[in-house]
């Protein structure tokens, strides 16, 4: 099973092979990260790196066998809430990677940085995100412009187990 990690100093060569390998099929769904990204890259890391450790986001990538499948990052912490944003290689797509990111990303947010709530945006032509956000547990919550593309912002409430207990209960 790939493992979920924290972004790290030793991950630049692996992500930097990802975003390159993905960059054509990422562009399909969502805007393209542009030429100066990959010419500055080693600049870009180390910025996203220094931000982690502040605690206003936290990156983690999906990998396997020392290679990524994907990237699953949550941005603009604040008050409970973060936003999820992911990225899943083209060669493991269709294959639940997303999905499974996905859900451990909501875990990991509850369980680890003691999130109660999580945000997401995709394009509406991104039928495969927006099915991955649905059968997580996100829902719809209005329209958003996404680089002049219509799309739709979702919301998924991280109940504890406290909480999940509670609302049973409270149901039976």
């Amino acid at each position: 099973m790939p493992a979920l990690v924290r972004l790290a100093a030793e991950h630049a060569d692996a992500l930097l092979a990802f975003e390159q390998e993905n960059r054509a099929w990422f562009a399909r769904s969502v805007p393209d990260r542009g030429d100066d990204y990959f010419a500055d890259f080693a600049a870009r890391h180390a910025a996203l790196l220094a931000e982690q450790t502040t605690g206003r986001c936290h990156f983690h990538l999906l990998v396997d066998d020392a290679e990524v499948l994907g990237r699953f990052n949550l941005v603009d912490v604040a008050g409970g809430e973060a936003e999820l944003g992911y990225r899943v290689a083209r060669r493991a797509a269709g294959r639940g990677v997303a999905t499974d990111g996905v859900r451990r990303m909501a875990a990991l947010a509850r369980e680890t940085y003691g999130l109660r709530r999580l945000t997401a945006a995709t394009t509406l032509d991104n039928a495969a995100s927006l099915a991955v956000l649905r059968r997580v547990g996100f829902t719809p919550a209005g329209e958003v412009s996404l680089d002049g593309r219509p799309g739709l912002r979702h919301v998924l409430t991280l109940a504890t187990g406290d909480e999940r207990a509670v609302r049973a209960e409270n149901l039976a």
